[in-house]
């Protein structure tokens, strides 16, 4: 039979456990209540600019002389003397002397052609006298009739061919004698000398080549959808050339003076004509552009009106995401003109000042509530162009 000692204790255990139970509850602290979360998608934005615009087509090309001439020997002789600037690289007037042949056996043809031509003269004076004389003989036989035998017509007439005859030929005697002398067509630039002093040349011997240096062209091929942008197809436009002088960047004006009026069967592109007026810079302070540079071109072209500049990626099947003034996001149907590298030029759709969300959203829906961060509502570099193209799309499937 249990004792009251045995009955007491486990009460007792079980009193003691309550009451360290509620005194440990008592020590806990409640939990602290959190703050409610701003779950509104952050944006970047760019103000969207309207502003007047000229179109420019660019292309590119070779400089080129305008004329190039190869010179040849009209005549045969020997090379008896050499300018000291018909060398490879040198500079040389219209008119200057070049080269000479040897005249010697052309100022003796020149000679005898002068002295056919005095004879051919006096047969002819002679020849006309005794014409005269048959003439007044004729006249004093009654009822004869003379022919022009006994007048002696058909002599004179030989008399006059002759004449002209040797006339010709002191033309060509002169002409020779003249070609005797390589002078400079126009002023040019010596591209090749092929002749040396004491050298013999025939007729059509090559003698050397020279490039003109009054103007030079550039080739442009414009590819036909850029024509568009170009007042009369490009023709008389003015062109700012850029290419390297010296190892520096340099830049010279020209004018598009002519379309070739083909398209290339291989590019499929329109050439375009550059001139370039005194590209050495002879005649003027213009820097050197040398033949066989390669040059960019940048053409004027027409007007666009007032226009904005939209970053290419930010545009999916012709639409923008915009932030309204309520801070929600509304997508915006534009009209693009153009593309130009990363970007493209909207004529209608945008007004000034319009944010253009430039930043990426995960999951686009039209009219959801956005917000700006505290400094980034003009702060665009963290943009995310990949993201944002991927965000738009998403917009479109949902």
């Amino acid at each position: 039979m249990a004792t009251k000692k045995q009955i007491i204790l486990p009460f007792l255990v079980i009193a003691v456990g309550a009451a360290g139970f509620v005194g440990m509850s008592a020590l806990k602290k409640p939990p602290e209540e959190k703050e409610e979360l701003d779950t509104t998608p952050l944006v970047s934005v760019e103000a969207v600019e309207i502003k007047p615009m000229s179109f420019a087509v660019s292309s590119y090309g070779v400089v080129h002389p305008k004329y190039e001439t190869e010179l040849v020997s009209q005549v045969n002789g020997e090379i008896v003397y050499l300018s000291e600037h018909f060398v490879k690289g040198g500079f040389v007037k219209k008119g200057d002397i070049l080269a000479k042949i040897d005249p010697s056996d052309y100022e003796a043809a020149l000679i005898d052609a002068q002295a056919n031509m005095a004879s051919a003269r006096a047969t002819l004076v002679q020849e006309k006298a005794f014409g005269k004389v048959a003439e007044e003989e004729w006249k004093r036989i009654e009822n004869g009739v003379p022919t022009e035998l006994s007048l002696r017509k058909p002599q004179l007439a030989q008399e006059v061919a002759k004449l002209n005859s040797s006339e010709a030929g002191l033309k060509r005697a002169k002409r020779n004698l003249e070609r005797t002398i390589i002078r400079a067509p126009y002023d040019s630039l010596i591209e090749a000398r092929n002749i040396g002093l004491g050298s013999y040349v025939s007729m059509g011997t090559r003698i050397g080549n020279v490039l003109s240096t009054d103007h030079a062209e550039v080739r442009l091929p414009i590819a036909d959808k850029e024509l568009q942008f170009l007042d009369n197809k490009g023709v008389d436009s003015q062109v700012v050339l850029t290419g390297e002088f010296a190892g520096v960047k340099q830049q010279w004006p020209a004018k598009i003076v002519r379309s070739e009026g083909v398209v290339d069967n291989t590019s499929r592109m329109t050439y375009l004509v550059a001139e370039v007026i005194d590209p050495y810079g002879l005649n003027s302070d213009n820097s050197e552009l040398r033949y066989g540079t390669y040059v960019t071109a940048s053409i004027d072209g027409t007007h666009a009106g007032l226009v904005a500049e939209v970053p290419r990626h930010l545009v999916v099947n012709n639409q923008v995401a915009t932030l309204d003034s309520e801070g929600k996001l509304r997508y915006k149907d534009i009209t693009i003109v153009r593309q130009i590298g990363a970007k493209v030029i909207v004529s209608a759709g945008l007004e000034q000042g319009v944010n253009l969300i430039t930043s990426a959203l995960d999951y686009p829906l039209e009219g959801m509530q956005l917000a700006l961060p505290d400094n980034s509502s003009t702060d665009d570099k963290s943009d995310d162009p990949k993201a944002t193209q991927l965000a738009m799309e998403e917009k479109d499937k949902s």
